[in-house]
């Protein structure tokens, strides 16, 4: 598979199929494997690329923490798009795949055609709210370096059996890409001019009242919730995620035309 080289940090990606570029991004100690089951389905009609964020999977797990950043991911996810030759793409992802999409969307709103976020949470507006997920991520990273990866046991299903090289990366990556720093995302929302889909697991309880805000604050946007799932509602209902994401994919606009500022 092919790497792509960020200032000698090598990410690990994938490219399947041909068409309009669909950027997927996996979860916290997650990797891109998590979307197999989707591949077929998705890679039809679009040019899918799936990777591995730093310090997860395939990709390298660099030893400076200030290597693992909200910004860097960002860039990193720029950098993908511009490697395949896709000046814009459907952008999406599960948990802090999609938090990363739509800080992605308030970095570069014109290389993004639609967003598609799935049981993912935007932030946090308070700063006491924000420094409590701030304490559980700090929190995560400490028990990561203590008990390594035997932590993914303990963990939501998807992540039971991902195979990383070492806890290392996923401890950095707890602090310095989990955590974060302000609230500019969840700000953002109301900006969001292009097709959005928010998929959730009905179980997911977490990220119930956040799925609801984001489909409240941002212009258009479509709410899905999928019955009998939790956090991984591609893994626990594969079935019901493609027929709800299909038809997203299919309606949108050929061209990269975006929705008319309310």
């Amino acid at each position: 598979m092919p790497k792509l080289d960020r200032d000698g940090v090598k990410l690990h990606y994938e490219v399947h199929g041909s068409g309009p570029a669909l950027l997927l991004t996996h979860g916290y100690s997650s990797t891109s494997a998590m979307w197999k089951g989707q591949i077929e389905a998705l890679s039809q009609h679009h040019q899918l690329v799936l990777w591995d964020m730093r310090g997860h999977g395939q990709s390298d797990y660099p030893d400076d923490p200030a290597a693992y950043s909200e910004a860097l991911t960002v860039a990193d996810m720029a950098a993908l798009l511009d490697e395949i030759g896709a000046e814009s793409a459907i952008v999406g992802g599960l948990s802090l795949g999609g938090y990363m999409s739509l800080a992605f969307y308030r970095a570069y709103p014109e290389r993004v055609r639609a967003l598609l976020i799935i049981d993912t949470g935007p932030g946090f507006k308070k700063d006491g709210a924000r420094d409590a997920w701030n304490k559980r991520a700090h929190e995560t990273g400490d028990r990561f370096e203590r008990e390594g990866l035997a932590v993914l046991q303990s963990l939501s299903r998807e992540r039971s059996s991902v195979s990383h090289r070492d806890a290392s990366g996923l401890a950095r990556a707890a602090r310095g890409m989990l955590a974060q720093r302000d609230a500019r995302v969840i700000e953002s929302l109301p900006g969001i001019t292009v097709p959005t889909l928010v998929v959730v697991g009905a179980d997911d309880e977490p990220f119930l009242a956040a799925s609801d805000y984001m489909a409240t604050k941002i212009p258009g946007a479509k709410k899905v919730i999928i019955p009998a799932a939790g956090h991984a509602v591609n893994i626990d209902q594969p079935q019901a995620f493609v027929e709800t994401v299909l038809p997203f994919l299919e309606n949108l606009p050929r061209h990269s035309e975006k929705l008319a500022q309310s």
